[in-house]
């Protein structure tokens, strides 16, 4: 008998599992963001083989806890420095690098000629370089990707990750672009290549079969001109991602839950991190859980899932006593706008 998750909490556990632990049927929207195989802390054990099951069999659980017309949102990138044993050695030589330091291998052949007992410290010091320089220029390890390392090339992820949903019964939506910061100190190849640095991501939108609802008062006409119905959306990234490695801001997840679901619905995210989705869920009035494979990760959602669900209480109970202190003949604890009926009047 497996433990069944409650709204508004966050649970220790495998994403891969989801559907043990929810009802059929249940979810109105799960929006989450995978580990993208890009080398993080948290991904050291995950082999290439392992993520792509994780994907799989994770869009497989939503297939059974999804309601009929509800959605799945995945924000993920491609994977820009994807090891391939097989591709052949690009042997790119930063000519521009060579002008800025014009040392050549001739020159420093040409000096231990002169000086055969001396080091490579020596040798830099006659001709006014680094170490590394001599030591570069001897090796070739001025090449792309380090002369014995296995070359990486980009990897595509948006099309595995639509035939898994394919497989299982889900269906490509929409897609959209984030757009954020340039991430210059993550490149490995920016100044060494004609490659572009890494500075969008993608949010792919699978749809479970069934009746959907089409509100367009969800957003106001202003939120549809600027965002709800453009493609590509800029937001700028976390600034500091102090106590967990890969955040990404609130603004991200809170746009996909205002667009795709209704106050009162049921939300999760099963990689939910340090709880920016959480935040963002509680904040529109929406039932929320979240699942994480990380005690620490666990930890950090459920701080700030607990200062969230204050937050609103705290909100409702202002609120309250604003329309106390107005006389309302039927008070409100929020507008009904968002998602909050009257309260019952008592007796006097």
């Amino acid at each position: 008998m497996y433990m069944k998750y409650e709204p508004d909490n966050i649970y220790e556990g495998d994403a891969k599992n989801l559907a043990q632990h929810l009802e059929p049927n249940s979810v109105a929207l799960s929006v989450w963001s995978p580990p993208y195989h890009v080398g993080k802390a948290y991904e050291r054990d995950l082999s290439f083989f392992d993520w792509k099951n994780l994907l799989r069999r994770t869009i497989e659980a939503h297939a059974i806890i999804l309601k009929p017309g509800a959605f799945l949102a995945i924000n993920i990138a491609d994977i820009l420095c994807f090891k391939d044993p097989d591709m052949p050695r690009i042997m790119a030589e930063n000519i521009s690098r060579r002008k800025r330091n014009d040392i050549t291998r001739e020159m420093v052949l040409e000096i231990w000629a002169k000086y055969p007992d001396y080091n490579r410290k020596q040798i830099a010091e006659i001709l006014g370089c680094s170490e590394q320089t001599v030591d570069r220029r001897m090796k070739g390890n001025n090449i792309r990707g380090g002369k014995y390392e296995t070359q990486t090339r980009v990897k595509l992820v948006g099309g595995l990750i639509e035939q898994y949903a394919l497989d299982c019964g889900l269906y490509l939506y929409d897609r959209r672009v984030w757009v954020k910061d340039a991430a210059w100190e993550n490149s490995r190849w920016h100044t060494m290549s004609y490659r572009a640095v890494d500075e969008f991501e993608y949010v792919y939108i699978f749809w479970k079969p069934g009746p959907t609802k089409v509100d367009k008062d969800r957003l106001t006409r202003d939120e549809w001109t600027a965002w709800g119905s453009r493609g590509v959306w800029f937001i700028p990234s976390v600034r500091v991602n102090d106590d967990h490695e890969a955040k990404f801001p609130i603004e991200l997840p809170r746009r996909i839950i205002q667009l795709f679901t209704d106050p009162n619905d049921l939300v999760i995210d099963c990689f939910v991190g340090s709880g920016t989705s959480a935040i963002a869920a509680i904040r529109e009035n929406r039932r929320f859980i979240g699942v994480d494979i990380s005690s620490s990760s666990v930890e950090l959602a459920k701080r700030a899932l607990k200062l969230a669900l204050e937050e609103r209480k705290q909100e409702k109970l202002d609120l309250f006593d604003m329309a106390q202190e107005k006389d309302e003949i039927t008070p409100y604890n929020r507008t009904p706008w968002m998602g909050y009926r009257p309260l019952p009047m008592r007796d006097v």
